[in-house]
């Protein structure tokens, strides 16, 4: 399943890798490319975080005043909170999007590290598979199967060709080629001396400095980033203490699996780190937290002072509606006693004058 979300994932994300390489005809210098163009792209989602945090900030009270007065009852918690959720346009998991994106992108860049043959130099799958069991044959010939299992943690398709390369040339060009013995030798993973299709290993050597750089970097950037938070999150302890686990945990997290991956996805997350801080610096400047705060609590106060004045025109409305009502009322009241005053004077002058006397509609405003 997992080989299958890799290939998945891996494959457009080849072909982005690809016109890396193409472009500076270096493995290494291609990774930094990839990984500025992959932050280029989260960008965006990085921006709507930083707002979403602010926003957070704001949010925050009225949310902890419907935990607390519910506190006993959280269905109607539930319900006072969905529908707080509603009004103000919140989403409280948007906050977690890149974060979401971000890990498929790694998984992606694991694939395409994994296996370089087929997504820079774009050798079809058969023809590489053939290539494993020609270097698996001239490692076996050679007796150093063995030594090479455990030097390299395993039998990684691109190692197997490489060593078979290395042994043997003339069995890869006469079953696939001479093109693909040269492509594959002028391959070259290998940057600022490192090459970078190793898999580190604890010990004494120049590759453990990659996942000690990745643990951290990613230190540096869990410090900075709660540094930067904790001024939105007021005397909340229980995100405080959250944040504090996070900045610990991801260091390790990031050593740990540096240790077991090619040095090339360990780069690939140094640079990560490295590109995620020079990023949330730019946004603490262009969005400052205290200055989207502030402007979200005027905008907030404006809105409330809106609401504030068009309660009280509709009062007035209101109000004018009913005196008007009244008034009508009134006037209507003095037209029919004027009306029955001259009924009344009409029936007594016709009893006067012994004429019969009919009640009719009298128009008052004509009299």
């Amino acid at each position: 399943m997992m080989n299958f979300i890799y290939t998945i994932i891996g494959y457009p994300l080849g072909w982005v890798m690809w016109a890396c390489y193409q472009l500076v005809h270096n493995y290494g210098f291609a990774l930094i490319l990839f990984t500025l163009i992959s932050k280029l792209i989260l960008l965006p989602f990085g921006i709507k975080q930083q707002k979403s945090t602010v926003k957070m900030a704001m949010f925050r009270p009225k949310m902890e005043a419907i935990q607390k007065k519910y506190a006993n009852n959280p269905q109607k918690q539930q319900e006072e909170l969905s529908a707080l959720y509603e009004k103000e346009g919140y989403n409280p998991m948007s906050g977690c999007l890149p974060l979401l994106i971000q890990f498929p992108i790694l998984f992606g860049l694991i694939d395409v590290i994994y296996k370089p043959l087929y997504h820079i130099l774009r050798f079809p799958s058969d023809v590489i598979e053939k290539a494993v069991e020609i270097g698996k044959q001239v490692i076996t010939a050679n007796g150093t199967l063995g030594n090479f299992i455990q030097q390299n943690g395993g039998l990684r398709q691109e190692n197997i060709i490489m060593k078979g390369l290395e042994l043997d040339p003339s069995a890869f060009s006469t079953a696939l080629g001479q093109d693909f013995v040269d492509k594959v030798a002028s391959f070259d993973q290998h940057f600022l001396g490192l090459d970078l299709s190793q898999v580190p290993s604890l010990g004494f050597n120049l590759l453990i400095l990659i996942p000690i750089i990745s643990g951290l970097t990613s230190l540096l950037l869990s410090w900075y980033t709660t540094r930067m938070s904790a001024a939105n999150m007021g005397n909340n302890a229980s995100l405080k203490g959250m944040n504090m686990g996070m900045m610990l945990m991801m260091p390790i997290m990031s050593f740990v699996i540096a240790l077991q991956v090619p040095a090339g996805v360990g780069l690939y997350w140094i640079l990560t780190n490295l590109f995620s801080m020079a990023q949330s610096i730019f946004l603490n400047k262009k969005y400052n937290p205290a200055e989207l705060l502030a402007a979200a609590q005027a905008e907030e106060e404006a809105r409330k002072e809106r609401e504030r004045q068009e309660r009280i025109e509709r009062k007035k409305l209101m109000a004018s509606k009913e005196y008007q009502q009244a008034e009508a009322e009134k006037a209507m009241n003095q037209k029919e006693q004027n009306r029955r005053k001259i009924a009344e004077a009409r029936r007594r002058m016709a009893e006067r004058y012994g004429e019969d006397y009919k009640e009719e509609d009298i128009d008052v405003d004509e009299k």
